[in-house]
């Protein structure tokens, strides 16, 4: 397998995860909120953290993860921009 091959395979794969997990803090996470208004949380209910202000946290968290395990896939398969300009 050529290095452009190796490469796109691993993009594709990590593009895939990434996918996955905002389908699932996206999508998944909401449909059981009903049952977490049970409780509450500054007297509001716990689904309108966890779902809307959780998944907010989780989106910033799942792009600079994808943004740095693609920086690694670059540097591995040999297609990284950093310290080009150095």
């Amino acid at each position: 397998m050529s290095n452009k091959e190796k490469h796109w395979e691993k993009t594709k794969g990590n593009m895939f995860l990434t996918l996955a997990l905002w389908f699932f803090f996206g999508y998944i996470i909401f449909m059981f909120g009903e049952s977490l208004n049970s409780a509450s949380f500054l007297g509001y209910p716990l689904a309108y953290y966890m779902c809307a202000q959780g998944s907010i946290v989780a989106f910033v968290i799942i792009l600079f993860w994808s943004a740095n395990r693609q920086e690694k896939i670059d540097e591995e398969c040999g297609f990284a921009e950093r310290g080009e300009d150095d």
